[in-house]
């Protein structure tokens, strides 16, 4: 995953703020950004430039190299001034420090970047040779201002980047880098940037060339690799081909509860060199310890040229910084005591030997490992460079145990309680707190060797988090007689990444029966007024004779639902708790069982020593079954519950049905085995599953009734009421009738249509009115209704328009006229409706269309003699809608234009004077009643004569 910011202005061109302070600095070799945010409500930033100058190719620029800018990710940039110059590698190379503080405006990502012109020159891997010191340096840092997430500093990188490699062999590198507020680490490759001039922005190098381009073989002969691993950091070039100067540049993620909230790029330079030296051996490995556990690790290293070898450690818990110079008080990045290396930086022979050594605490307490960084560097002879090796060594530290928990009944003004006592835990301050666990049953588990917490898989839930100074607590949640409760503190320590403790050794606790046990509450009868509930249970458990003072009284309370608590007493019993005698029965008359379920609970009393009667205990309340019914297609639905201090779970419960009412008789259908809260259910769908009794398989109709109870069968998990045996219980009655979607077949529809082949000119002559005939056939299918009663008649004036519903017969009709119609077209279906009303699937769809004719004369005369006065269509035209005409004289000139439902032209100009006689050119554009809404119209052309003065058509 990669973390993606946008930040607004980050690209704002800065003109000569960001000139350079030499011309022709030409000294860079690697560095970093790192930033620590400032305690107080503001968002202020302590940001730190680390940089490494080549003193000896570059030093003139390194002399000048007293201030750079920094650009803040918010638009906004400031000078800052050099404040360490440190010279290492016997004054072959610099550290350099700038530091400065900011303050942001508000929350978000922002991107600080530092442009250094220019690198050292030499540099192999960023071509072409020997112009490296034309590139700007650029390293930048991400940072997310978040409320959630407090203070929180960046990783520190303690191993300073600049070491020496061998051609042929094996070269790795351990920024060590430590993240004080406990965050995790993740590490992958990038490469190096060089800034772009005069603003805020960078890009990768392009002429980069990935180290294994300088190789021929891995230290083993095999292919070249340049990895960095994703945990440790340990970044390895496996292995270098050639002499030289190499840049590379890795990323390091911060991430906290699986978020991304930072990252830092490196850039980094090592020196390759072909001499007769191979580089040290040395081991890591994982380490364990409770917090207060004092930590002596031996670390060797070899060398196979049998040259001494340094030994030197990196890492958060030494609170120094990457020149060994510790971090000043009030910055410490690990809470004190601070590791030590003993006999580390000094030359051995080999093997040499150090001794990590750390006195741990219960402040360093923290969820995400400590790495220490160990390096092993060779001492060649004068004239050959060091080689060096990494191993990481990780250390995590988890809090003890809460030590001594017992737990013991005892009694509060609420009733039942547990009292917790424990040794008083001193591993944390003021906001650590001791989680307190609780399951029922006891369980044997001892943690193994730093294993935090308590596995889910043990069923324990929270039930409280008190004070670290507190050593007892009373538990009185839910307790019931006769169960077992185990109990398991575990610390929480403060801070975003401060973990848990090791879970403390189990006090578990059964609290004594000395009270009865509820046995049943099965519904006798169902009624809304006269329903009855009988109500049994124990006499008490684990009460002998002489332990209390008789004489005894039951008193059976009633709450009305599943999970009522508004009891009151329906019934006292006095007893002696003599053989032979009824005493724990009672059955609960007149009420509604058909609208709710009944919870029941028992309080016991005893005779005191005043002669008052004194409640013992209380029953855990347990509730009547509960059946719901959902009707379905052909079929009925059942689901049941209870509330019960016993488990109806992993046991077979009875389906029982009646067909002919609430009255019954009742066959047993199903035998249904739940397994779990969401299993007591079951689906009727006529057949009968248990035909002991009389198979009354059938189909459920819509017609009919069915009414259910269910039988459920329940067991205490205690093993103490394991004698008590399989408690049975029956539910109210509950009916429904099942739903019937089944619709009948769809029809087959028929229609007398028009053959206009057959028609003649004198079809249809005077007609105004027209008559469309439909008939139809039912159809029959498996999944059909065949009950039929009435068909549902549907039209459409055009082809393309939805039917919409026109008539409606009752069956057996199947035939319809549709009458009174302006045209035969248009288009039909039917469906056919059940006597439940459900509407079949539309039949076929059927059209019919008109058979459209039109002719017109040659000659007319308008005279006004009545006879032959207009041009008009001659003989029968049929299904005529609209007719437009257009007439033109011998020279084409337009004399008249009009548009009316039938034609009839007078022979008139449009300005309506008389036209002379003559022949006129006419165009008529016919629409006809069809069924397509959309046909063109007809266009029809010709001439026309008219005869004026005197002459007469007959």
């Amino acid at each position: 995953m990669r973390l993606v910011y946008t930040v607004g202005l980050i690209a704002l061109f800065l003109g000569a703020v960001l000139r350079p302070t030499v011309s022709r600095a030409t000294h860079v070799r690697a560095g970093e950004i790192t930033t620590r945010r400032l305690p107080g409500p503001s968002l202020t930033y302590e940001i730190t430039l680390t940089t490494y100058y080549d003193e000896q190719t570059g030093k003139q620029a390194a002399d000048d190299a007293n201030r750079y800018t920094f650009c803040f990710g918010d638009g906004t940039t400031a000078e800052v001034e050099r404040t360490i110059r440190r010279f290492i590698n016997g004054r072959t190379s610099s550290v350099n420090v700038y530091r400065t503080t900011h303050t942001y405006p508000g929350p978000g990502a922002y991107t600080i970047g530092v442009q250094i012109p220019n690198r050292n020159k030499g540099t192999k891997n960023l071509p072409p040779p020997g112009n490296s010191d034309q590139i700007t340096f650029y390293v930048s840092t991400t940072i997310l201002i978040n409320a959630a997430l407090q203070v929180n500093s960046t990783p520190v990188m303690l191993n300073p980047p600049l070491d020496s490699a061998r051609v042929g062999q094996k070269f790795c590198h351990n920024p060590a880098a430590y993240d004080a507020d406990g965050d995790s680490l993740a590490y992958r490759l990038s490469k190096p940037q060089e800034g772009i001039t005069n603003s805020c922005r960078s890009r990768f190098i392009p002429a980069y060339l990935d180290p294994t381009s300088f190789s021929r073989s891995s230290e083993a002969g095999s292919t070249p690799t340049f990895t960095i691993n994703p945990q440790t950091g340990e970044l390895c070039w496996d292995a270098p081909g050639e002499e030289g100067q190499y840049n590379f540049a890795f990323i390091v993620e911060e991430w906290r509860n699986g978020i991304l909230i930072g990252e830092i790029t490196r850039d980094m330079q090592i020196i390759v060199v072909d001499r007769p030296n191979k580089r040290p051996q040395i081991q890591g490995g994982e380490l364990c310890v409770e917090a207060g556990t004092l930590i002596q690790r031996a670390i060797t290293a070899t060398d196979p040229d049998g040259q001494p070898v340094i030994i030197t450690a990196y890492g958060g818990p030494f609170n120094v910084n990457s020149e060994g110079i510790p971090f000043p008080n009030g910055q410490n990045i690990v809470a004190p005591p601070f590791a030590r290396l003993i006999n580390g930086g000094i030359p051995q022979a080999q093997p040499a030997s150090a001794t990590f050594s750390w006195q741990t605490n219960c402040n360093q307490v923290r969820t995400e490992p400590y790495d220490i960084t160990f390096k092993a560097t060779d001492v060649p002879p004068r004239g050959t460079p060091a080689l060096v090796s990494f191993a990481t060594l990780r250390v995590r530290i988890v809090g003890p145990s809460v030590k001594n928990l017992t737990a013991r009944p005892t009694a509060t003004a609420s009733g039942r309680a547990i009292q917790l006592n424990w040794s008083q835990y001193t591993c944390g301050g003021d906001s650590t707190k001791l989680i307190i666990y609780r399951k029922e049953g006891c369980t044997p588990f001892t943690p193994q060797a730093c294993v935090v917490g308590l596995p889910a898989s043990l069923g324990y839930q929270e039930i409280a988090r008190v004070p670290i100074g507190t050593t007892t607590y009373i538990d009185t949640t839910s307790l019931r007689r006769g169960v077992s409760y185990s109990y398991r503190i575990v610390a929480r320590y403060p801070g975003i990444n401060g973990g848990v403790g090791i879970a403390s050794t189990e006090a578990c606790l059964e609290l004594p029966l000395l009270a009865p046990v509820l046995t049943q509450v099965t519904v006798d009868s169902t009624g809304t007024t006269n329903g009855r509930i009988t109500v049994r249970w124990t006499r008490p458990l684990g009460l002998q004779p002489g332990d209390l003072g008789a004489p005894y009284q039951y008193r059976l309370q009633r709450a009305t639902a599943l999970d009522g608590t508004n009891f009151t007493t329906v019934a006292t019993i006095n007893t002696n708790l003599q053989p032979n005698v009824v005493d724990t029965v009672y059955i609960d008359r007149g009420l509604n069982t058909t609208a709710n379920a009944y919870r029941y609970r028992l309080e016991f009393y005893y005779t005191g020593t005043n002669g008052q009667l004194t409640r013992l205990d209380v029953t855990d309340p347990a509730s009547s079954v509960r059946l719901g019914v959902t009707p379905g297609q052909r079929q009925v639905s059942l689901s049941w519950q209870a509330n019960t201090p016993w488990s109806n779970d992993n046991q077979v419960h009875d389906v029982y049905r009646s067909r002919t009412g609430p009255n019954g008789p009742f066959n047993k259908i199903a035998e249904v085995r739940v397994q779990g809260p969401q299993t007591y259910v079951f689906t009727d769908t006529g057949t009968d599953g248990f035909v002991a009794d009389g198979n009354t398989s059938r189909v459920l109709s819509a017609d009919s009734n069915y009414c259910y109870r269910v039988m459920t069968r329940g067991r205490y998990a205690d093993a103490k009421l394991a004698t008590i045996g399989l408690l049975a219980n029956y539910s109210q009655i509950n009916c429904a009738t099942p739903t019937d979607t089944t619709r009948p077949c769809a029809p087959r529809l028929g229609m007398d249509s028009l053959n206009c082949a057959n028609l003649t000119n004198e079809s249809f002559c005077n007609e105004t009115t027209f008559t469309n005939r439909l008939r139809w056939q039912s159809t029959s299918g498996p999944t059909c209704d065949p009950n039929i009663a009435s068909y549902k008649i549907y039209y459409a004036r055009y082809v393309q328009d939805t039917p919409a519903e026109l008539a409606s017969v009752p069956a057996p009709t199947m035939t319809f006229n549709h009458t009174s119609l302006t045209t035969v077209a248009g288009c039909y279906y039917v469906t056919a409706v059940s006597q439940r009303g459900l509407e079949s699937l539309p039949s076929n769809r059927v059209c019919n269309d008109a058979c459209p004719a039109l002719a017109l004369p040659n000659v007319f005369t308008p005279n006004g003699d009545g006879k032959n006065d207009l041009f008009q269509p001659v003989r029968c035209p049929r299904f005529v809608e609209s007719i437009n005409l257009i007439v033109f004289n011998r020279y084409g000139t337009k004399v008249y234009e009009g548009t009316t439902p039938t034609l009839a032209w007078d022979g008139k100009a449009t300005d309506g004077t008389d036209l002379p006689s003559g022949l006129y050119y006419y165009q008529v554009n016919v629409r006809y009643a069809v069924v397509d809404r959309n046909a063109p119209a007809q266009v029809l052309k010709g001439w026309v004569q008219i005869l004026r003065e005197g002459v007469s058509m007959r």
